[in-house]
């Protein structure tokens, strides 16, 4: 009897070995033939018009809306996961090719695709399709994603993608292989990756009290981001709430506050997500007011042509 043909997933660095109908990781790629697919071609579970500062995006044209989309399934498994209704199981889906995903968006008056709410990555044959008919279309696309992918299949999708951000879960090995399920090394080798392609790159660290908050992680956090990225790259530090199997207490205000003065000894943009108030940008030549936030509630006050209306420096945010 001949024995069915297995196949090795191409995509993550799990590299899943499945036999025929064996899922991987992600739980939405298969093995079919001794091919892997897509389960989730198409089968979009979430889908809305969002502010952009809600990926979060702060320097990706500001008070601009974007149009949100998601599938299921992600090759993380983070106990602490936000979306763990669509990220770790099946869920309900409605089919929306990348045409009519094209034609939603300019239905809707925006200038944006974001792939966002599971990791998209895993969703890989439909995101590049939808990427290369928005840009087809003259539209911009944002992945919002763990970044744990393997280099050669991402150069593809990353030559699509305009901007990211990137969640980076915390600046330690031990925390991705424990919480998470992956490890952290790939995860840096795609912000890197992403950088070269000069794609935008923000970046977000989901902080949870005595976990990924430790002063010496966050400050090699900050360093290694500031030499790769630069200082001016924007870095979001938000606040964890008990989500799925993590029972841990709410991230307190006084730690975020602590975790954005170690950033901000290496970087010049630091916002808190999860905590309210205003998390505003400032010209780090001449302090001018250039981006008001409060909440989802955005102006852009101190801009001209992409600089700073006062002092005329560069200010690396990417304006319509």
């Amino acid at each position: 009897m001949q024995n069915s043909p297995t196949a090795q997933c191409p995509l993550c660095p799990h590299q899943c070995r499945l036999s025929a109908g064996g899922r991987g990781n992600c739980g939405a790629r298969v093995n079919r033939g001794g091919k892997i697919v897509s389960l989730t071609y198409g089968q979009i579970c979430s889908l809305a018009v969002d502010p952009i500062e809600k990926k979060p995006l702060y320097h990706f044209y500001p008070g601009e809306k974007i149009l949100s989309l998601g599938a299921w399934g992600c090759n993380l498994h983070c106990e602490f996961c936000q979306n763990w209704d669509i990220s770790q199981q099946e869920a309900p889906a409605q089919n929306l090719s990348p045409a009519q995903a094209v034609a939603l968006a300019r239905r809707e008056n925006v200038k944006m695709l974001a792939y966002t709410y599971n990791e998209p990555y895993v969703n890989f044959e439909y995101v590049c399709d939808c990427c290369a008919a928005a840009r087809d279309a003259g539209l911009r696309n944002v992945l919002v994603t763990n970044g744990y992918y393997l280099p050669a299949p991402a150069e593809k999708l990353l030559a699509l993608t305009d901007a990211l951000n990137i969640d980076l879960k915390a600046f330690a090995d031990d925390f991705y292989r424990r919480v998470c399920g992956g490890t952290l090394a790939p995860v840096l080798a795609t912000i890197e990756q992403a950088l070269r392609k000069n794609c935008h790159v923000e970046i977000t660290t989901l902080l949870i009290d005595g976990e990924n908050d430790a002063p010496a992680m966050l400050a090699r956090e900050a360093e290694w981001l500031a030499r790769y990225g630069g200082a001016n790259l924007p870095t979001h530090l938000s606040a964890y709430f008990p989500r799925y199997r993590f029972t841990a207490p709410a991230t307190t205000a006084a730690n975020l506050q602590r975790a954005r003065e170690i950033f901000a000894a290496r970087l010049t943009h630091v916002y808190l997500g999860n905590l309210g108030g205003e998390q505003n940008t400032y010209c780090p030549h001449c302090q001018n007011l250039l981006v008001r936030r409060r909440g989802y509630q955005t102006a852009v006050v101190g801009l001209a042509a992409g600089a700073c209306a006062r002092c005329r420096a560069p200010s690396g945010i990417v304006t319509a």
